[in-house]
């Protein structure tokens, strides 16, 4: 029979007729055959099947061979032996070599004939170790398929235990060698799936014996992570991650991550092999495990490689985006990476360019899925141009080509980009102090004590919070390093971009620190902020007078730029910017200082004899409140102290201006309150404090005024009227008074009631005073060190006062219905407020309350909320403009001014480093739950009204911008060093801490609400020091 088959192949007869007779051959084999026919029928289709030279003679041994070897299985079994197998694995088949696919396919046929026999559990066996060996020789991926293919049906063949481990770990490593060079795509197609029956085979292994998946993944790390320039590991790798378990993500990012063994060049390697991954078609959870690793190292600190590795593969991974079949993992890698990548634009600006031409194929390919991942895309864009302003040149046409889609609002933004940072990842692998402490929850950042400075950090983030001051020190276009204004520019750029939990600004203290104060000792805050807004008022004034007398040159600061978002190109940074036409009126020569918290006050004295008036009108940037003296004694408080200097007009050396304060900000400092004695009377509040600054005086005996009109010494009453009102109106309490017996300065411990929203009585300075209806002392303050020295303010005596009071009643009334006089009452909205912990102004502890205020949503508000009190009455709203007053806020809509739209958590509690979420309620409540915190410096915020023109119509529209301005380049740079820094810094204390970590443990309190412990009690996190808690009496300023 062999022989007939063997003619009836090699003849030249048509295939048909050659098919009709195979056919005949395959029906005999049902009849008996001797075992010699058998053996050379065995041998006759073995070498068809192997050696065959087209498929038909394949085709052929097969069907014949399948045919005897069913009716004849004993001497087939006896043909097909260990030693035979053995023979085809370790010598191949006459001309055919041991390595090709032909091979495999004809063994995995003959196994399936011979399942049930018992003689092919030795062959199992030879194959096991056959197997082991042919993947250590690295297998082309055709042949591993076929093999795969064989022991996926018989996994009897796969190697067990160590052996099966280290086949495993073999067989990973061939496929790290798989490469695939077809241009074809029916190639391409075959490749794939070669790849991925041998993928399918590990799989199948790993859910058969669990134990070799950990050592199979161990490889793969060992492979990607090599460093052999020689060596470069196919992606063909991708196809086993979708085979790994999603839920040992943890475990062995944890692992790589912690793993001390692991160089950083290797993790980099293996980072930028997994993210080459992204390029393969059929994979899935690759994004999920580069994320993961990602994240992991963020954590760890290790930002470093991040850097690297970003920089070098984000190009590649925005590639992927064009290829449908990868897009979307592509995109999640994407947005991880540029949104985390916060320290620099240098990786969001590598893409910017193939932004646009992305956009237009979406728009056009015509695929279901493209409009929803544009609308994804696009989002990312947005948030990446927010993060990096500035840049109109690279982002107008993107702008462009995006501006009928979806932008996100700005709220969403800041969360999305608060989440990503890298130093926004939580360290769950670690333990102790590998732990980071990253920028706390609010997105903030706070300032280091450099030694008790606690006095400037606080008004730092005072000024800070205060958004429209902000913004126009952002904006302005300083020349020169050496300036104050730089230095603030800088150190409000370091606030609003570093990723530094909290910046130390050293430079700006050095600049800023008035020389009498001595380094590393206690100080009045109030005294530095005046000294602070006065020097950056005098160096203004003095660029000024320097561009004045160079006519033609820019001006060194200017508080506006070229282009209306106040960016401006390099070549404008070299030089000085536009003329005083193009930024402001002529007429207006203010500087910034004086723009934003310069007010003015007319001091009239009024002969009580001749009732002759003289005025003098000055400049203020401060107001120093004083308590009135039945108050303070009431309280504790020594006559000869407060109660000697009532009221006070602070003006430093500033004439027409002080510094800025956020406009934007609604930030109460939450203060530590004094036990206050049980009375019946209610607790003062911030107007009555300011109708007592603004209340008649009597001069008389000692004090009696000389009237030049009498030419003698007079009875007189002198008056106070604010006649214009300043952006931000500061008020000073002045808590501080001098115990003439004890010869020390004591605190004032009465509580204040803040209010959220105000009205100051602001008179028209072109109407002369007919009457009194306000007074107060001019007297100057060089420091609050010094205000016990300043002149007594002497009040009436009680039938005196009544009469005045009366007086001053009745004369607003018949002013009002004369309409002799206008005055306005201007609404002001709290802005922030500077607290003071302690007993004495030797000792205690700064800290600040501040929430965001933007400037028309503020305004909007508080005009509804001026309308609603108007509409009670015109004689109560009449008879009350002259004075200072507050407006009545349910406690429930308290913590949601100006904008009802925000939650309590926009109030933020500044502790040097350390801030954190509170509420308005707090900050009301703080004095009553800790008796020793008061409110020392407060700062409101000027509302606009409609149809109101309080200062002359310029403030509104030039001084309230809308927006943050873009950073210039010489602050991005700036910041862009310090956050590579910083990271390294970060990466070099982990690094360290891990040597130690099993040697030391740290717990670490989380950043949340400090509505249960008292604000001024700062930890180490706070400025650290402070031996002792709030009974402490001698306790030093942090």
């Amino acid at each position: 029979m062999d022989k007939i088959l063997e003619g009836l192949i090699s003849s030249d007869h048509a295939v048909p007729v050659k098919r009709a007779i195979v056919k005949k051959v395959v029906e005999a084999a049902e009849k008996a055959v001797t075992e010699e026919q058998c053996q050379a029928l065995f041998t006759l289709t073995t070498r068809l099947i192997l050696l065959g030279e087209d498929a038909f003679q394949k085709q052929v041994g097969f069907q014949v061979l399948e045919a005897y070897a069913r009716y004849h299985r004993p001497e087939f079994e006896r043909f097909f032996s260990k030693d035979f197998v053995l023979s085809l694995l370790q010598q191949g088949y006459g001309q055919l070599e041991r390595k090709d696919p032909a091979t495999i396919d004809y063994i995995h046929c003959c196994l399936r004939l011979l399942i049930s026999c018992p003689s092919v559990l030795e062959i199992f066996s030879v194959i096991q170790v056959e197997v082991l060996r042919m993947v250590c020789e690295r297998p082309e991926p055709t042949l591993c398929a076929h093999l795969s293919t064989m022991l996926s049906d018989f996994l009897q063949c796969i190697p067990k235990d160590k052996s099966g481990v280290l086949f495993c770990q073999q067989l990973v490593r061939t496929i790290s060698y798989f490469h695939c060079f077809a241009s074809q795509e029916q190639e391409l197609r075959e490749y794939v799936e070669q790849v991925t029956k041998v993928s399918t085979l590990l799989q199948n292994i790993w859910k058969a014996d669990p134990a070799t998946l950990l050592p199979s993944l161990q490889e793969v790390f060992a492979i990607i992570s090599s460093t052999d320039p020689s060596f470069d590991p196919s992606i063909a790798l991708a196809s086993l991650v979708q085979h790994i378990p999603v839920q040992m993500i943890t475990v062995l990012i944890k692992s790589l991550t912690t793993d001390q063994n692991v160089k950083d060049a290797s993790m980099t390697k293996a980072l930028c092999r997994m993210i080459d991954w992204l390029s393969w078609p059929l994979a899935q959870h690759v994004d999920t495990w580069v994320i993961a690793l990602l994240k992991g190292l963020a954590a760890v600190q290790k930002f470093t490689i991040l850097i690297d590795v970003t920089l070098l593969k984000i190009e590649l991974v925005f590639s992927r985006l064009w290829y449908p079949l990868v897009r979307q993992g592509a995109l999640a890698v994407l947005s991880h990476m540029l949104l985390s990548f916060q320290h620099s634009p240098e990786a969001f600006h590598l893409v910017v360019p193939h932004v646009v031409h992305l956009v237009q194929s979406l728009r056009t390919d015509g695929l279901s899925t493209s409009k929803a991942f544009l609308l994804q895309f696009t989002e990312l864009i947005h948030c990446m141009m927010y993060q990096y302003s500035g840049f109109p040149d690279l982002y107008d046409h993107i702008l462009e080509a995006i501006k009928d889609l979806p932008k996100p609002g700005e709220e969403k933004i800041k969360l999305v980009l608060n989440q990503s940072a890298w130093t926004s990842q939580s360290n769950s692998f670690a333990s102790g102090p590998l732990r980071q402490v990253g920028k706390s929850e609010t997105g903030k950042t706070g300032l280091v004590n450099l030694g008790n400075t606690c006095y400037m950090n606080s008004i730092i983030q005072t000024l800070f919070m205060a958004t429209d001051f902000r913004r126009h020190v952002l904006s302005l276009r300083v020349n020169g390093s050496n300036t104050l204004m730089k230095k603030l520019q800088l150190l409000f750029a370091f606030l609003a971009h570093t990723q530094r939990a909290a910046y130390a600004p050293r430079n700006f203290l050095e600049a800023s620190r008035p020389p009498w104060f001595n380094a590393g000792s206690q100080q009045d805050c109030s005294e530095y902020l005046r000294f602070l807004l006065d020097r950056l008022h005098e160096e203004e004034k003095t660029l000024q007078v320097l561009e004045s007398a160079k006519p033609k040159v820019a001006s060194p600061v200017d508080s506006s730029s070229t282009d209306p978002t106040g960016q401006t190109s390099p070549e404008e940074d070299e030089e000085c910017t536009l003329t005083p036409a193009e930024t402001k009126p002529d007429d207006d020569k203010r500087t910034l200082t004086e723009k934003m918290f310069g007010g003015k006050l007319v001091t009239g004295i009024r002969c009580m004899q001749c009732n002759s008036i003289s005025e003098k009108e000055e400049p203020f940037t401060d107001l120093s409140l004083a308590f009135c003296p039945s108050t303070t004694s009431q309280n504790g408080a020594q006559p000869e102290g407060p109660s000697e200097e009532p009221k006070i007009l602070c003006q430093g050396s500033v004439n027409g201006g002080s510094e800025i304060p956020e406009p934007g900000s609604a930030k109460t400092p939450t203060s530590h309150v004094h036990f206050v004695p049980v009375t019946n009377e209610p607790p003062l509040s911030v107007p009555d404090l300011v109708n007592y600054f603004l209340a008649p005086e009597i001069l008389d005996e000692e004090n009696a005024y000389f009237c030049e009109k009498c030419s003698s010494l007079q009875r007189a009453e002198r008056s106070m009227k604010v006649v214009s009102a300043p952006e931000y109106l500061i008020l000073t309490l002045l808590r501080f008074s001098y115990d003439a017996k004890c010869h020390v300065r004591r605190k004032i411990l009465d509580n204040v009631t803040i209010p959220p929203l105000m009205r100051l009585p602001v008179h028209d300075p072109s109407m002369p005073s007919t009457c009194s209806s306000s007074t107060s002392s001019p007297l100057q303050v060089d420091s609050p060190e010094s205000s016990e020295n300043l002149a007594k303010k002497l009040k009436p005596s009680q039938k005196d006062e009544e009469d005045d009071e009366n007086e001053r009643i009745d004369g607003v009334e018949q002013i009002h219905r004369g309409g002799n006089t206008l005055v306005q009452s201007v609404p002001y909205v709290l802005s922030s407020v500077v607290m003071h912990s302690g007993i004495s102004s030797e000792s205690g502890h700064y800290y600040s309350y501040g929430r965001n205020i933007n400037g028309a949503d503020g305004a909007q508000h508080s005009a509804n909320c001026f309308a609603l009190k108007e509409d009670l009455g015109n004689g109560q709203a009449e008879s009350s403009l002259s004075t200072c007053s507050a407006l009545s806020i349910p406690p429930e809509q308290a913590d949601t001014l100006p904008n009802s739209g925000q939650e309590a958590t926009d109030w933020l509690l500044f502790n040097d480093s350390r801030v954190t979420f509170t509420s308005f309620q707090s900050v009301q409540n703080i004095t009553n739950r800790f008796p020793k915190d008061t409110a020392y410096v407060l700062m409101y915020r000027k509302q606009e009204l409609p149809g109101q023109n309080m200062n002359g119509g310029l403030m509104a529209n030039e001084m309230r911008l809308s927006a943050e301005p873009p950073l210039q380049k010489e602050l991005l740079d700036a910041i862009i060093k310090d956050n590579k820094l910083y990271l390294q810094e970060q990466e070099l204390n982990a690094r360290t801490q891990a040597l130690q970590a099993p040697s030391s443990s740290c717990s670490f309190k989380p950043n949340g609400s400090d509505d249960n412990n008292p604000p001024g009690s700062c930890g180490p996190s706070g400025g650290g020091g402070g031996g002792g808690g709030f009974n402490t009496i001698s306790r030093l300023v942090f």
